[in-house]
């Protein structure tokens, strides 16, 4: 018995010992949350919407038929059979989605392919009243849309929260509308920030392992103190489960207010073209480190021409803002007010400088993009890089231009056709891209279930041809 307490009181002094040497609960951060009391708090904010969308029936051609005896039999026939045939009706399409009020007067946030071309918005509210939403404005790039709904009653809203400071691993609670499932809760904790999974110039997504599955689309991913962090966008699924990725409020704030205001998004323009950088290209210029956006080419009368910016010049750092990725410089350009100073520190030469510049607007047909990767590549199961001498001669390549596969994606017809990377694309449909812009304008006109032929020089240098389908 006196051993049993002896080593009872050991354990209590060393508990007591290590209880001091950490750090009180109300020094972390994150603290278990009541999910059940921000489950009643924040329903109310969440709404269901519901779109429809008049289809209209295609008209079927007219049948065209050549005779080999030389007149119209068959063209008459063929008309006529066709004619007489019942033609399509017309047809509503109809989906599912959610979104959250973020004002007392009506406002509401979701995204933008939940609302895009939709001929009618009912919402519905958590109380089962279902109303009629106006489209104030929405933002296809970053695919967010604010619907305006007319109540006499102040309405239940969520408050915005910054995401900016929003760590990995702190819990979060996503309330969305599943599989036509309303208000239904999931809890998960933030699983990174910072993901890039190829939706667009803009992509900044905060990844979470709350589930979240088709309907919540455009719902609110809540802190654990009850503040909006993020608006759920997309999900990847696989393997019995699946990941959430959701847009930082922080990033959705300006656009909002754009909205709002004249239902329309205005970016700020650099008019430069840059390129990952690369651990031997930085070491090429002098860096020790490949953080930085490395300049391509600079467009002609543009706020980076006008401001002395040139090609090899490395971006280390935008308006303050450290450049540790060449992806984020498009998001904070994108971001600054039109006619603001800015100042930019880039590396030339050996040496740092600052440059000033006054940010210009972005057109729609413009952008600030990278110039080696393309953007649509996913759809045939390639990616592509252009052919530059650092990489030419990474790849052991004879060629000094054109366009290479430096990726095939698994599991797509391009990996069971044997298509590999260091494969040089000679042809695409008939043409000669050069460039990857030249690639992207043609595989974006491609749609699912296309065939595209490919004309490819294997990296044993023999030619041959490729059918593969659009995924």
């Amino acid at each position: 018995m006196l051993l049993l307490r002896s080593c009872t009181i050991h354990i209590l002094v060393m508990g007591l010992v290590v209880a001091l040497s950490l750090p009180s609960i109300s020094d972390a951060k994150i603290i278990n949350p009541d999910f059940v009391a921000l489950s009643k708090k924040l329903n109310p904010t969440v709404v269901n919407i519901r779109t429809a969308k008049n289809i209209k029936p295609k008209r079927r051609p007219r049948q065209q038929q050549q005779n080999p005896f030389g007149d119209n039999f068959l063209d008459d026939f063929f008309n006529r059979f066709f004619d007489e045939m019942p033609q399509q009706r017309p047809r509503r399409e109809q989906s599912l989605g959610t979104g959250f009020i973020i004002s007392s007067d009506g406002y509401i946030l979701t995204n933008n392919h939940v609302v895009n071309g939709a001929d009618e918005v009912m919402v519905k509210l958590s109380d089962g009243r279902e109303v009629k939403g106006e489209i104030k404005g929405a933002d296809e790039k970053v695919d967010l849309a604010l619907i305006k709904i007319s109540e006499k009653d102040k309405l239940p809203f969520a408050e915005l929260g910054d995401s900016d400071s929003l760590e990995v691993g702190e819990w979060v609670l996503a309330i969305g509308n599943p599989f036509g499932l309303s208000h239904t809760v999931t809890a998960g904790i933030v699983s990174a920030k910072g993901r890039v999974i190829g939706s667009g110039p803009y992509d900044d997504f905060i990844q979470t392992d709350a589930s979240i599955n088709p309907g919540n689309s455009g719902g609110p991913l809540f802190s654990s103190e009850g503040r909006v962090i993020g608006i759920n966008t997309a999900i990847i699924a696989g393997g019995g489960g699946g990941i959430g990725f959701a847009i930082p409020i922080s990033m959705a704030k300006t656009i909002v207010n754009q909205l709002r205001e004249s239902g329309k998004v205005t970016r700020g323009y650099l008019g430069v073209r840059f390129q990952p950088l690369t651990a031997d290209l930085a070491k090429s210029f002098g860096l020790d480190s490949d953080k930085g956006a490395l300049i391509a080419s600079v467009e002609k009368d543009t706020p980076a021409e006008r401001a002395g910016l040139k090609a090899g010049d490395v971006i280390l750092e935008y308006d303050g803002k450290p450049i540790n990725e060449g992806s984020e410089l498009p998001r904070y350009v994108a971001a600054t007010p039109v006619d603001k100073k800015v100042t930019i520190v880039v590396f030339r030469d050996g040496t740092k400088q600052d440059v000033s510049l006054v940010v210009g607007v972005l057109k729609d047909k413009e952008s600030e993009t990278s110039l080696d990767r393309d953007k649509d590549g996913d759809k045939i199961g390639v990616t592509v890089e252009e052919i530059r001498k650092e990489l030419a001669d990474r790849l052991g390549l004879r060629d000094g231009k054109g366009l290479v596969i430096t990726e095939v994606k698994p599991g797509s017809s391009a990996e069971e056709l044997g298509v590999v990377p260091r494969s040089i694309i000679i042809e695409i449909n008939g043409s000669r891209p050069e460039t990857v812009q030249a690639y992207n304008a043609i595989v974006a006109k491609l749609k699912k279930g296309d065939v595209v032929r490919l004309l490819l020089r294997r990296p044993d240098g023999s030619a041959h041809y490729v059918a593969l389908k659009v995924e």
